[in-house]
């Protein structure tokens, strides 16, 4: 059931009750901070909406049996699941073609790495990718990720049927959900926000974001910088 809001305090009504209180600050910062936080209790109710939205969408199409070959060897589809009743993949930007891997999946699988073992415990986690699992491998150990599971997508079927492949063979990435319930396996949701969903002057970005870092800048005076993009290395 969607949250019913008539049964919710109003967030300026929260917002007025909150004591906390930070040092030295102005009777101007405080209004201003007051005013500010009940944005930010309206923002968390409309994450939680959407959420509950998502939750609630109708049942998904099938899914093929594709096949993947992982660390350990090949897997199908449904070896991507274990022992769990969600699936999520990350397409990830490091497709044969590429020299190097995107440094804006790396930034975002590397947080996510100090959280898969975290977020396998519910759902089945795996990151997909079009180069040979060797390539993915090696780049793995370099970066020093340690849980995430890598899975190269050799036909690139699953790629293509999933968007993540663009029409000059480039790459592009993508977060998918899928379930298994019953013993049948369906597409649940997929992020779909691209550049014909942007808005002006900012990156074709979804919400709530995936990435950590975004977050954090958000908090601070510089805000996001729609001109810098994280590296894969930065030197010494």
């Amino acid at each position: 059931m969607l949250q019913n809001k008539s049964i919710l305090a109003s967030a300026t009504e929260l917002a007025a009750n909150c004591k906390v209180r930070i040092l030295n600050e102005s009777d101007d910062y405080r209004r201003a901070r007051t005013a500010l936080l009940a944005e930010e209790i309206e923002l968390r109710r409309h994450i939680e909406r959407v959420a509950e939205l998502r939750r609630a969408l109708p049942t998904g199409g099938g899914v093929k049996d594709y096949q993947f070959v992982g660390e350990t060897g090949p897997v199908d589809f449904a070896g991507l699941f274990g022992d769990k009743q969600t699936l999520v993949i990350y397409t990830y930007m490091y497709g044969p073609q590429r020299e190097r891997p995107c440094p804006m999946c790396t930034s975002l699988l590397s947080a996510w790495d100090g959280e898969a073992r975290d977020m396998m415990q519910k759902i089945a986690l795996a990151v997909v990718a079009r180069s040979p699992i060797e390539r993915l491998t090696a780049f793995k150990q370099q970066r020093g990720w340690r849980d995430l599971r890598l899975y190269s997508d050799p036909s690139g079927d699953f790629s293509r049927d999933y968007h993540a492949v663009g029409a000059d063979g480039s790459d592009d990435a993508g977060l998918h959900v899928f379930t298994r319930r019953d013993g049948t396996i369906r597409h649940f949701w997929s992020a779909e926000m691209d550049f014909g969903t942007a808005d002006p002057g900012q990156d074709p970005r979804g919400a709530p974001d995936l990435m950590p870092m975004w977050t954090v800048f958000d908090c601070t005076p510089e805000g996001r910088d729609p001109h810098w993009y994280p590296k894969l290395d930065y030197g010494r």
